[in-house]
């Protein structure tokens, strides 16, 4: 029997929105140093927050009519990662 290795308690995350146009990627959520959001399209270049719960916290703080929410960073990027290859 294959033995699985234990997923981590904690897992970084990051938050995202929908694209704004069918076809379009979403966009990630980094925070400025006054704690502005600014929407990029770069997953590795976004905040990255030391749990889900947290990224999904800071989700909730944004407007409703954007529809944000919390994704595992390293899957998102590898994702990005493959799509543009």
């Amino acid at each position: 029997m294959t033995e699985l290795s234990p997923l981590p308690l904690t897992r970084a995350a990051i938050v995202a929105k929908e694209a704004a146009r069918r076809g379009d990627l979403g966009q990630y959520l980094k925070l400025a140093d006054d704690g502005a959001a600014i929407w990029i399209d770069d997953p590795t270049a976004a905040t990255p927050f030391p749990s889900m719960r947290e990224a999904m916290r800071a989700s909730l703080r944004l407007p409703g009519a954007l529809r944000a929410y919390a994704l595992p960073r390293d899957v998102e990027c590898d994702v990005r990662r493959h799509l543009a290859a």
